[in-house]
């Protein structure tokens, strides 16, 4: 799975057993980005649909959470992976615009991926493997990309992974099944059937996914969009459809509390940390707005690893210091008296949280450009 803001990677065994807790046979993750948090939804057993606006998270749910493992193809998924890696490299928009342009690959991925994004669209577009196949490109890429995790920027020296050639790997798929789709969150708690469990863990600050994952987003739509600035950004995420209200702090509060307010499940569940534009109180009134029971969850956590290189300027010069080092994630559930009560006793003493990105593989003096 792909380095990612945000992630969840060491909640996700508190999320699978709050699900089992709670015996969801449904469930609803609104704000899925990787999806790793509907896959553990999916292999506790519930029927998971998984909603997000961005084009590369809709492919991960349509791989992730709508194919069943049990049932899944992998001897055709494997022949067209090995189809593509004895490609050899082309020149084209992924080497121009991001090996040479900028530095997110080096310049022999970069004739990879170009290479292998063309055949995908050529060869397997209106098929069940295209989502397979783009998340098998995706995954690999960021196996050998030169970042922190975030396409905001990139490293003035060229990372370790990145002098490592780009190859393919079939998916691990997940056993269980669900659905993909792609919608605003706001719009999606108006047209989405009442599932047992719904989870929100939306943007709750002013770190836009759109722009920090930019890269990813262009190799799954392939529009060879204009760029702008040094980290060669897309140009629309200069347009207003690309923001979200969930990240500014005017208009976060008032989004959340609509999603909390309107999502229909018999149990809530909302993630939100300590550096959020809204606290732990005010999500608390919000969920109590619901009727039933409340309980809140809270966890130590290690913060994204970027906060730890500090504040550097287009030229790399550092300008600022490293922030802290940890922040306190909480969950916060809202429902059906017994269900939560079930799930506050079988989530107790998960241990330490650390959704950390590759701790260890960031140097400050190779600090993020861009």
């Amino acid at each position: 799975m792909i380095k990612y803001l945000g992630s969840k990677r060491t909640l996700v065994p508190v999320l699978g057993r709050l699900a089992r807790a709670a015996e969801a046979g449904t469930a609803l993750d609104l704000f899925t980005g990787t999806t790793r948090v509907a896959q553990e939804f999916c292999r506790q057993g519930a029927y998971v649909t998984a909603v997000d606006t961005a084009a590369y998270a809709d492919v991960f749910a349509r791989t992730y959470v709508e194919l069943d493992a049990a049932t899944v193809d992998v001897t055709a998924v494997r022949a067209a992976i090995d189809e593509l890696n004895a490609l050899p490299g082309t020149d084209g928009y992924v080497t121009e615009t991001f090996c040479h342009r900028s530095r997110y690959f080096q310049p022999h991925n970069g004739r990879r991926i170009d290479a292998i994004r063309d055949a995908i669209e050529r060869r397997w577009a209106g098929t069940w493997l295209w989502p397979v196949l783009l998340t098998s490109l995706l995954e690999a890429a960021d196996a050998v990309d030169s970042t922190v995790g975030l396409q905001m920027a990139y490293l003035k020296k060229w990372s370790p992974r990145s002098y490592n050639g780009l190859r393919l790997a079939v998916p691990a798929f997940t056993p269980g099944t669900g659905r993909a789709v792609r919608t605003d969150a706001q719009r999606a708690v108006d047209e989405l059937d009442r599932v047992d469990l719904a989870y929100l863990d939306s943007p709750y600050n002013q770190h836009r996914y759109y722009t920090n994952y930019h890269v990813w987003e262009t190799l799954v739509r392939w529009d060879a969009p204009e760029v702008y600035g040094v980290a060669c950004k897309r140009v629309d995420c200069r347009d207003a459809a690309t923001k979200s209200p969930f990240n500014s702090r005017r208009t976060m509060p008032a989004a959340l509390a609509s999603v909390v307010e309107g999502v229909r499940a018999d149990v809530v569940a909302v993630s939100i940390n300590d550096e959020s534009f809204v606290s732990r109180a005010e999500v608390e009134e919000m969920c109590r707005a619901r009727g039933g029971a409340v309980e809140v969850l809270a966890f130590d956590s290690r913060r994204y690893v970027g906060s730890v290189i500090g504040v550097y300027d287009g030229k790399g010069r550092k300008v600022g210091s490293p922030g802290a080092r940890s922040t306190t994630e909480f969950i916060l559930l809202a429902g059906d008296p017994d269900r939560v009560a079930a799930m506050v006793e079988l989530a107790a003493d998960p241990g330490t949280v650390d959704p950390g990105v590759e701790p260890g593989t960031v140097d400050p003096d190779t600090a993020a450009v861009g």
